[in-house]
């Protein structure tokens, strides 16, 4: 997703939201999927082969559903004179708009990342996993918690750890049984620690090379010292492995626990990953929050406001966070009013009711996204924008307890 923008992701995130949420009545949703280096000649034809199978679909309104489709497409082509560099994806149908009616559904994305193969796909859905795939956070680090007693094996995947395996030793503690001589007793134990490294290894090799070689970002080892050194200089990890050792770490805990310890300690080595960027910026936030300096503010109206003085420096906004800006207006009275509302996927434009002030039909004048509106206001203001993911603690405070919308100020205001 490097080409992408972390709005540009958002807005390609709630359209593919949108098309999860529609469905037809038959197999009338067609899903078209054409890579770079597909001529466009050879699609147009395939269509027509299409359009004239359509005929013998026994329902007629399907059929006519699935030929209107076909057409859509078919005069889309007409005047594609080049397949972008990473390919095009079509979707068009007739879906299911309740009460008893239908529409036309007709949406063009360019992907984020390369169509790998054409695909012609027709169901009573839009086939979407090709693109959330390819919206997968595909960054992974290895991790390896040990220190004489334990160790945990698992893994950093996005944003969240994953464990693989817990492993136990037998190496003896340090004081010696009696009638054992100390040589004979420190000779027993230095073999259970190598035996121990080697389980260890083995279990993390195991476990790492199923992970494809361009997703495996690095290795990181955290525990105890000696353990961790030991570990890594006997190189008891795949040589391939071993070349993705990214540091040794010092943590508290070996258990699961000691993961989050463990992410903590990496920040400089990890910085550019998402998750150490997103909870160092949410720290600052809690920090200006904790000491009552005023340059911190939340909520939808106290965070517009300071966006339409430019007194934000960073925005937070969560990207859980689904709402809209809607609207109203009397055309008799001229009465006015904007509320926001929950957006989701599969409910209708808002009714809008009765003028409160003489009783006339309000209409719905305009619809803004939340985090569109924001965004610009945030980018006339030359504020930077940080996306919060609900993943970790903080992220989830920033969506359950300000809103999802939160910012860090350049100087203290009245607006908190």
């Amino acid at each position: 997703m490097a080409e992408y923008c972390t709005y540009e992701k958002y807005v390609f995130k709630k359209k593919l939201e949108i098309l999860r949420s529609k469905s037809g009545r038959e197999t009338e949703l067609i899903s078209l999927y054409i890579p770079s280096d597909k001529l466009v000649s050879d699609v147009i034809n395939h269509l027509r082969e299409e359009h004239e199978q359509a005929s013998s679909i026994k329902s007629k309104l399907t059929s006519n559903n699935v030929k209107g489709a076909l057409d859509f497409l078919l005069a889309k082509l007409k005047y594609l004179n080049k397949i972008p560099e990473n390919g095009i994806v079509y979707f068009a149908g007739t879906v299911d708009t309740g009460a008893n009616r239908a529409g036309m559904e007709n949406e063009i994305l360019i992907p984020p990342e390369p169509v790998p193969h054409y695909i012609f796909h027709r169901d009573s859905v839009f086939y979407l996993e090709p693109l959330e795939e390819m919206l997968r956070e595909c960054s992974t680090y290895g991790l390896i918690l040990l220190d004489l007693r334990e160790a945990t094996i698992g893994a950093l995947v996005g944003r969240q750890t994953e464990v693989f395996k817990s492993l136990y030793s037998t190496v003896p503690g340090k004081q010696r049984k009696g009638g054992q001589s100390a040589h004979r007793f420190e000779q027993l134990r230095r073999i259970a620690i190598h035996d121990f490294y080697k389980r260890i290894g083995s279990v993390a090799s195991g476990a790492f090379l199923k992970i494809e070689p361009s997703e495996l970002k690095g290795i990181l080892i955290g525990g105890h010292s000696p353990a961790k050194e030991e570990f890594n200089e006997g190189e008891f990890l795949h040589h391939e492995l071993q070349k993705k050792v990214l540091g040794l770490f010092d943590t508290g805990y070996t258990d699961e626990s000691g993961f989050s310890e463990l992410i903590n300690a990496v920040e400089d080595t990890l910085q550019g990953i998402d998750l150490v960027k997103q909870k160092k910026d949410m720290e600052i936030f809690f920090k200006g929050l904790a000491t009552e300096s005023g340059k911190v503010s939340y909520g939808e109206d106290n965070v517009r406001a300071n966006l339409e003085i430019k007194a934000v420096d960073v925005l937070f906004l969560s990207e859980d966070l689904r709402s809209e800006r809607v609207t109203l207006k009397c055309s008799v009275c001229g009465y006015e009013n904007k509320w926001t509302r929950k957006w989701k996927a599969s409910e209708a434009v808002p009714v809008a009711g009765d003028c409160p002030e003489c009783g006339s039909a309000l209409e719905v004048t305009d619809t803004i996204d939340i985090i569109g509106e924001f965004s610009e206001l945030a980018n006339k203001g030359s504020a930077r924008i940080a996306f919060i993911s609900t993943d970790f603690d903080e992220g989830s405070q920033l969506m359950i307890a300000f809103g999802g919308i939160a910012a860090v100020l350049r100087y203290n205001t009245e607006v908190h």
